[in-house]
Parts: structure tokens; sequence; C-alpha cells
């Protein structure tokens, strides 16, 4: 364990599970000079106001670290100090202090010597928390100093709900016998101590820790599984007995107002949960499967902060061009990819760059999944016949600068979108295509007539989403044969490439990424490629676009990120891109 531990604070024998001796903060910190006599002056005439702690006085005023605190506590008191981003954690030791003991003493459990537990503690010099430490566990304490700011995304990181909805599905179980009584579950269902009720609750505060985008709830012929989706992919939290996926579909039917009687068809439905303060809007989607109703989740948090265009991670020159399309009054800008690839978010980061008081600004969408202040915002209803296609119709007599539209899903909807933006409105939707250039075509070939498509489409963004390195413990890597083959395909700059890849730490769960990107590519229609469109030519048009994406793709964007050591070989050659296609 001696690689995660700084081997400047060595920790003594004879001391290893002593009570702590009684210094002043404020002495130790001056005694170090890493703050004056004047500032240790300040901070406790602060103190005497506010009751705060001096540490976290002198943190919040800039003055120190939390880091550097933390290491002065350790050089004085001859103890490790810890770095928890790198720490090799065990989930057995980490588990022997419960979490909710963890939380309040802001202390971690690193290492069972034994005779002792080794424990990372924000403030070893609290010999109350020290003392209670030591009768809960019934075990001497070894101590280390770790940084404040590290603890509660330790927590968060480490302190998974694993166990407990495993605990809870089998507590269901037990409840529910051989047979499930759907009357008696439905009436007992909004029960404060109802099992069902509680290992929703968990399944939701377990997915909203990690950052999940989706729940699946899934039946099979060994058992329930539940998992969550996670920076794209699939993590699974517990396997349960399959009888519960019964009663845990029905429940989160009629939290959505869905017919619960009926379980041969697929529904759709929303709600919205209150999860650790946060509101969350929830997208449901039931499917009927060979072993019951599976159940997907989508979740969407209200309080996520709008991005902006700037921070999406698209490049500065596209940035610059994408701009200026937006700066039109009229035309069609599509944004395509697939299901979750973030073509909202880059619409909506659009909306926020362009929203005015002079302008009216209308979204037709199916949820409204962003509340933008200024906007006039409508959700479709199919139950109630409000489609996009009526909604969109009744848009256009409100006198709308800009419009929408949250997905151009059949010819109807993409044939008033589009003459919508013939007739002086600047209309923003997304599509799935492959590709940037393949987007016409797809408009062709859901019966747009070709002289409205050259006529009104602008411009069309293309993206993915990919997992970015881990920061904390990214290393170069050697390229697999199969990665060097894509790699030498794409690389048409002959610019050296020395890619990396995150080994895995308790930062991303051992994953090697943490967070995501997006990759993008823009096309631009001109004068030649209309006509191409025009004349129903795809021999000149698919000519003349590639000609004008050469070197600005997806996969060069991606090529780039790869290049600047922000994600891996691996994670751009999962986004699908086939370099023969890309040239």
């Amino acid at each position: 364990m001696t690689q995660a531990v700084s081997p400047a604070a060595p920790t003594p024998p004879a001391r290893t599970a002593t009570r702590p001796e009684k210094l002043r903060l404020g002495d130790v910190l001056v005694q170090q000079r890493l703050i004056s006599a004047e500032q240790l002056q300040q901070a406790l005439e602060l103190q005497r106001q506010t009751g705060k702690k001096v540490g976290r006085l002198l943190i919040e005023a800039g003055t120190i670290t939390d880091e550097s605190l933390a290491n002065a506590l350790a050089r004085q008191l001859r103890i490790p100090f810890v770095n928890l981003k790198t720490f090799p954690f065990r989930a057995d030791v980490v588990k022997l202090m419960p979490e909710s003991v963890a939380r309040r003493f802001r202390a971690i459990a690193l290492e069972d010597k034994g005779d002792s537990l080794l424990v990372a503690m924000a403030d070893p010099l609290d010999l109350a928390a020290y003392d209670e430490l030591t009768r809960l566990l019934k075990r001497n304490i070894q101590m280390a100093a770790t940084a404040e700011g590290q603890l509660s995304l330790t927590f968060d990181r480490l302190y998974r709900r694993t166990d407990e909805i495993s605990g809870l599905a089998k507590a269901l179980e037990k409840d529910l016998g051989e047979t499930v009584d759907f009357g008696e579950l439905t009436a007992n269902a909004g029960a404060e101590g109802a099992p069902v009720v509680r290992l929703l609750q968990s399944v939701f505060e377990d997915a909203i820790q990690v950052g999940a985008s989706d729940v699946h709830i899934e039946p099979q012929e060994a058992g329930l599984q539940i998992r969550v989706r996670v920076d794209g992919v699939l993590q699974t939290q517990t396997q349960a007995d399959k009888r519960i996926g019964a009663p845990l579909a029905q429940r989160l039917k009629l939290m959505a107002g869905l017919d619960i009687s009926e379980k041969r068809l697929p529904q759709d439905g929303r709600f919205s949960v209150r999860v650790k303060d946060q509101t969350i809007d929830v997208r449901l989607s039931t499917l009927p499967t060979n072993y019951g109703e599976s159940a997907v989740m989508r979740l969407l948090s209200q309080g996520k902060g709008m991005r902006r265009l700037d921070s999406i991670g698209m490049p500065d020159a596209m940035l610059k061009r994408f701009r200026e399309v937006l700066g039109r009054v009229s035309g069609l800008v599509l944004v395509t990819g697939p299901t979750g690839s973030g073509k909202t978010t880059t619409l909506y980061a659009a909306l926020a760059e362009i929203n005015a008081t002079e302008l009216k600004v209308i979204t037709v969408e199916d949820p409204v999944e962003y509340r933008l202040p200024g906007l006039t915002q409508v959700q479709v209803n199919d139950k109630i016949d409000l489609t996009f296609a009526k909604v969109l119709r009744s848009t256009l007599r409100q006198d709308p600068d800009v419009i929408l539209v949250g997905e151009m899903r059949d010819t109807e909807t993409a044939e008033i979108g589009l003459r919508a933006a013939i007739t002086g409105h600047l209309v923003l939707s997304t599509l799935h295509t492959r590709d940037a250039i393949s987007t016409p075509f797809r408009l062709l070939d859901m019966g747009i007539p070709a002289f409205m498509v050259a006529t009104s489409l602008q411009a069309v963004i293309a993206q993915r989403l990919v997992r970015l390195n881990c920061v904390d413990c990214a290393e170069p890597r050697e390229p697999t044969p199969q990665e060097q083959s894509w790699l030498t395909g794409m690389n048409d700059s002959g610019e050296p490439v020395r890619p990396k890849r995150g080994r895995g730490c308790s930062t991303c769960n051992g994953t090697g990424y943490s967070g995501r990107q997006g990759v993008y590519e823009l096309f631009e229609m001109d004068s030649e490629l209309t006509q191409a469109a025009t004349r129903s030519d795809p021999a000149a048009f698919l000519k003349a676009a590639r000609e004008r994406m050469r070197g600005q793709t997806m996969a060069h964007h991606v090529l780039q990120m790869v290049r600047d050591g922000r994600t891996s070989l691996a994670e751009a050659m999962r986004i699908g891109f086939d370099a023969e296609d890309q040239d």
C-alpha cells in the first residue's frame, strides 16, 4: 500500500495506534510558513464572527488549499498523507466503516492492519472524532491525513447502493411469496415502508450518485437484471429474482400514469422524482418480453446547467462557422446522430446563443428536456392527437423567428419544417443518420421533394459522444495491431501519434475513463451542392460533398483527441468509424 501514501511522512511504529496530541491548527500553519501571523489573526477574527473552523476559513479565502492543509498536518503529526484519487481501495476494508459514520466524521477506512485500522481523516486534530471512531469501530485507529475536497467525491464513488439494492430486492422476494397479489400491491404501493418503493428509491439514488443517464430493469430467464448506463456504457447494479420484475414495472407504470392492466403492448410515459435534493424528469419506456416487461428510464436532471456552444467540445474553426450559420434569418439546420449522442444538448446550446428579446423562439418537443427562459416551449402528446405536425402548423401562426423541432420523425413533420425554413424561419431539428453528407439523401428517402431539400437545408452537424481518459490514471499505451491499422489509415498528416489510455483507478471506478465529450463534423450546402441536389444527381453530390469534408470529419476530430491524449484509440474506434469511408 506504500504507493498510495506520501513517503515524506512515514508513521513511527510507536505512534500508530496512540491518541494524537492536541495542537492548534493556526500555530502549525504559521510554524510551517504556509500562512503569516496576520493571516492567522484575520482568520481567528472571522472564526469568532462565523463559528467556522480556521482551516475552512483559510481555504474559502484562497489563502491555502485543502491539499496543502492536509500535507501540513501530516508533517506536523508525523502521519501519512493519502491521495484518495489514486489510492487502491478495497471494498471489504471501506465497508468496515458504515457510510453514515464515514460522512459524519469525514473519515474513510484505508487498510486493515490486523491489530489496527488505517483511517484517513480530513481533520486529524479532531480528538473527539478520533475517540468516537475508536469506540464505534472497536479497533485501534492509525490515522492518515487527506484533503477535505477529495472525501466527498470518494464517498459518492465508493459507497454505492448495490448491497442495499440487493438486500431490498431479497426482502421484496420474501414479501411476494410464490404468487403476486397485484390488487394488494397496488393498494399498498404508496406506503412509505413498502419494499418496492424503497427498492426503486435506492435504484434512483444510486443512479444519480454515479451520474447515470439511464436505468434498465430487464427480466431474464435466470432472474431480473438491473443496470445503469454511465458514460455511455452499461454497468450492472444487481441481479434479483425475476418475480419482483412485475411489481417494479407496475409501480413505475403507476408513477407514469400508464395502463397497469396492459402488459402485451409497449407503453411510454414520464414522471418526476425528487432524489438527493434534485428534481429528476424520468422518461419511461416499457416493452413486453418473453419473461415479463422490460422497463428503461432516461434520467434528465432539471437542475442541470445549460451548456454553452463554446463548452461542448466543438473545434474552434467549426464553432466559428456554426455561429455564422445560426446568424442567418432562415433555413434548416439539422443535428444528426444516434439516440443518446447529445443532439438536444447541442441544439439548446445553439438556442442559448441566439435567444434574444427581439426574437420569438418556439420549441416543439417530446418531451421538453431543458427549460430556457424567454422561449415558448410545447410538449407533444400523441394520446390526445397533439402530434409534431399538428403543433408545427399552429406554431407557424404564432409569428416565430426561430423554431426548434425535437425530431423529424415522419414525412409530414419534415415537409412542414422545410416549408417553414423556405418561408423565412430559422428551423433547428434532429434526424437519425450515419454522418452529415448522407442527411440530404435521408430527407429525399422520406419523400421530400429535391428542390425543397436543396433550397432550405443550410447546414448539418453530425456528432457522437466519446469517453475521455481519466486524468488521474492516463498513461502511454502501445496500439494493438487492429488499432495501428486504423491509425495508419486515418493519420494522413504523418504526424506521430502517441496514444494514451487510463489504466483504471478509484477515481474512474477502474474503467480508465471519466466523462464524455462530443465529436463533431459540420457540412454546409453551397451553390454547387445545391445544383447537384436539385438535379437529383447523387454521384455528383457525393463527390463534391466528400471533397468539402476532406480532413474535417468526425473521424479526424476524434483522431485529434487521441493525439492530444484526451481519449484512447479503442474509444475512437468504438464509435464506429471506418477509415476507408472517411477519406
